[in-house]
C-alpha cells in the first residue's frame, strides 16, 4: 500500500502540477551542451519518448540563454533553466518563455537584481526551485555548522526563502541535495516538518547507473514512504534516459505510479537447467520501449516459476532447455530456450493488439 503523501502547495511548470494531490513527476536534466540547439532539442525528444515530464538545461553564459528560448518553442516538455551567479541569464531566458528557474536568490547578488529577476517570473508564472545542495553551502553556515549537515542545508533553503517571500513571490518549490544518502533524507524530512512548499527529491551525485540506482532507490524511497516528495530527479553518471526508467522503477516499487513494465526475475539456483540470465537481460532490454502498464515474469524452474509466471499478464517458467510461456494465467505454448525471449515478446504484442 503506498504512503499517504503529505498536501504540498501547488505549482505549475509549464502544464506539469506540482504539489497538491499531483503525482510525483519525473524530471531529468539535459547532458549536452545547450548552445548546440540540435543536440539539446534531440536530447529532450529522446526523453519524452520514455516518459521524463520536465527538462532541464544549464545556461552557463548569454549565447546558451539565448539557445534555450529557441529549444523551449520545440521542446515536447516543460524545460527549466539552471542559472547560478549572473541575474541577466535569469532575464533572458524569462523574456524567452522559460517553464522554470533552478535559481538561489542568495547567490544572485545585490536585492535589486533578484527582484528584477522575481518581477519578471511574477508576471510569466514561472516558479523558482531552490536548490541547496550540501557541496555548494555558504560560508558562514559551514563556519557555524562545522560541516554541511542537514540542519545547514534547511537553513540554507529558509534563508533563500525568505528573499523571495519578502519580494510577495511564493512560487517555489525547493530540493536538499547530498550524495550521503542519510543526510540527505534527513534534510527532506526537517525541512517537510517547518514548510509546505512541495519538494523536488534527490540524492546529487549519486554515481554511476549501478551504484547511482542503488543511492538513489534507497534515499527517495525511504522519502516517497513518508509521502514527502513532489517531483524528482535520479541524478546518475550516465545517459539521462536511464535516470527517467529508474526514476518509474522507484515509484512503482512504492506503489505511487504505473507507468510500463513491471519486470518479474528469479535470482537463479541450482535448480535452473536454462541460461535464465541471458534470458532475463535479453527481455529486459527489449522491454525498454514498451509503455504498456503490465506485469512479465521470467522464472527459472518449476518451484516458484508456474506460480508466479500465472500471476503475471505473460511470463515464462523454465524446464530443461526449455520453457512453458503463460499469458493471462494460462499455458499457450512450450518452446525451445533458444526461443523464450522471442515468444514473450509475442505475447506481449498480443496483449497490446498490435499483431
Amino acid at each position: 500500500m503506498a504512503a499517504m503523501k503529505k498536501l504540498t502547495r501547488q505549482i505549475h511548470v509549464g502544464g506539469v502540477a506540482i504539489g497538491g494531490d499531483a503525482p510525483c513527476s519525473v524530471q531529468s536534466m539535459c547532458s549536452t551542451d545547450t548552445r548546440d540547439i540540435p543536440a539539446t532539442t534531440a536530447q529532450i525528444n529522446e526523453l519524452a519518448e520514455v516518459g521524463c515530464e520536465i527538462v532541464r538545461c544549464a545556461v552557463p553564459d548569454l549565447e546558451a540563454a539565448v539557445a534555450l528560448s529557441q529549444i523551449k518553442r520545440i521542446s515536447p516538455i516543460p524545460v527549466v533553466a539552471d542559472i547560478h551567479f549572473d541575474y541577466k541569464l535569469a532575464l533572458q531566458v524569462l523574456e524567452g518563455g522559460i517553464d522554470g528557474l533552478r535559481l538561489n536568490p542568495g547567490n544572485i547578488g545585490e536585492k535589486w537584481k533578484v527582484a528584477e529577476i522575481v518581477a519578471s517570473a511574477a508576471e510569466r508564472k514561472v516558479p523558482i526551485r531552490i536548490g541547496v545542495n550540501a557541496g555548494s553551502l555558504e560560508k558562514e553556515l559551514l563556519q557555524r555548522y562545522g560541516h554541511p549537515s542537514a540542519e545547514a542545508m534547511v537553513e540554507s533553503a529558509m534563508g533563500h526563502i525568505r528573499i523571495l517571500e519578502d519580494l510577495n513571490y511564493q512560487e517555489i518549490k525547493v530540493s536538499l541535495k547530498a550524495s550521503d544518502v542519510m543526510k540527505t533524507v534527513a534534510a527532506y524530512r526537517l525541512f517537510s516538518e517547518c514548510s509546505d512548499y512541495p519538494l523536488h527529491i534527490g540524492v546529487t551525485e549519486a554515481g554511476t547507473l549501478f551504484s547511482g540506482t542503488i543511492k538513489s532507490s534507497v534515499g527517495l524511497g525511504i522519502l516517497l514512504a513518508d509521502g514527502i516528495g513532489d517531483t524528482m530527479r535520479v541524478s546518475l553518471t550516465g545517459e539521462p534516459r536511464d535516470e527517467v526508467r529508474v526514476g518509474y522503477d522507484i515509484l512503482k516499487a512504492v506503489g505511487l505510479r504505473q507507468r510500463g513494465v513491471n519486470f518479474v526475475s528469479c535470482p537463479t539456483c541450482g535448480r535452473c537447467q536454462i541460461d535464465l540470465i541471458r534470458v532475463a537481460e535479453d527481455v529486459e532490454k527489449r522491454l525498454q520501449g514498451v509503455s504498456q502498464q503490465i506485469t512479465v515474469a521470467v522464472m527459472g524452474c518449476a518451484v516458484n516459476g508456474p506460480g508466479e509466471a500465472r500471476e503475471a499478464d505473460v511470463g515464462i517458467a523454465g524446464g530443461k532447455g526449455e520453457g512453458l510461456v503463460f499469458r493471462r494465467g494460462e499455458i499457450v505454448r512450450k518452446v525451445p530456450e533458444d526461443k523464450l525471449a522471442d515468444a514473450l515478446m509475442e505475447e506481449i504484442l498480443k496483449l497490446s493488439g498490435d499483431v
